[in-house]
């Protein structure tokens, strides 16, 4: 079952690192990296350290999040297959990583170092290009979950996260599609808290709009979820 896009700003498709590139150059490019099989709780990079690698996400799903101060993680994006991250390595200096990632799930991912990056910006520019659109549509997701703090409330920012991840990330199937997340996860995306998402996950099942098992939700009838 298709998710309802248009009721979700922000979970368009976005651009990848090799869009508008030849088959040729695409193979190219990949042969570079090494592809790597990684093993779940893997983490790949850690924000504060120096961004030496990029990664792009072929299989599985892996969590981007950064840790507060109270050594609570704050998730800032879900990683799907063809995802990036690490896109300051293209840059000369590369700045520390703003966030980690860790694998949440057997993953594949293609993984290119800071000097051989730098050298396929240069043969290739229209990687820089697609880094910049990828970092933009990035930066309107972010501006886009600030912006729902302020106007909406707390089940339209789960229902809209919720959508977002099976539209994204979800298991489809012809009764609906199934998003691997437990409610805390799911919480913190939605900024909202754990108490206040179990509520509203509760009132969703008694309603028949999902069904909940223990690190998965079942999105049976997506137009319940919808409020705005």
């Amino acid at each position: 079952m298709a998710m309802p896009t248009s009721a979700i700003p922000g979970e368009t498709l976005a651009p990848t690192l090799l869009s508008g590139v030849s088959d040729e150059t695409r193979e190219q490019i990949l042969a570079v990296a090494e592809y790597r099989r990684v093993p779940p709780k893997e983490v790949l990079i850690r924000g504060g350290e120096k961004a030496t690698n990029l990664f792009l996400l072929h299989s599985g799903t892996a969590k981007y999040y950064r840790v507060t101060s109270q050594g609570q993680e704050l998730l800032l994006r879900w990683l799907v297959p063809g995802d990036v991250f690490g896109l300051g390595t293209l840059l000369k200096h590369p700045p520390d990583y703003m966030g980690s990632a860790q694998t949440l799930e057997e993953c594949e991912a293609y993984r290119w170092a800071h000097p051989d990056v730098r050298k396929l910006v240069k043969m290739y520019p229209q990687l820089g290009e697609n880094a910049l659109r990828i970092s933009l549509a990035y930066l309107s997701a972010f501006a886009e979950r600030h912006s729902s703090l302020l106007n909406r409330s707390a089940e339209q920012r789960v229902a809209r996260c919720l959508l977002g991840l099976g539209n994204r990330a979800g298991h489809h199937y012809p009764g609906g599609a199934e998003v691997d997340i437990t409610n805390e996860q799911l919480g913190s995306l939605s900024d909202v808290g754990l108490f206040t998402v179990s509520r509203i996950l509760n009132k969703w099942e008694r309603s028949g709009a999902i069904g909940k098992l223990r690190g998965r939700v079942f999105i049976k009838v997506p137009e319940k979820l919808i409020t705005d």
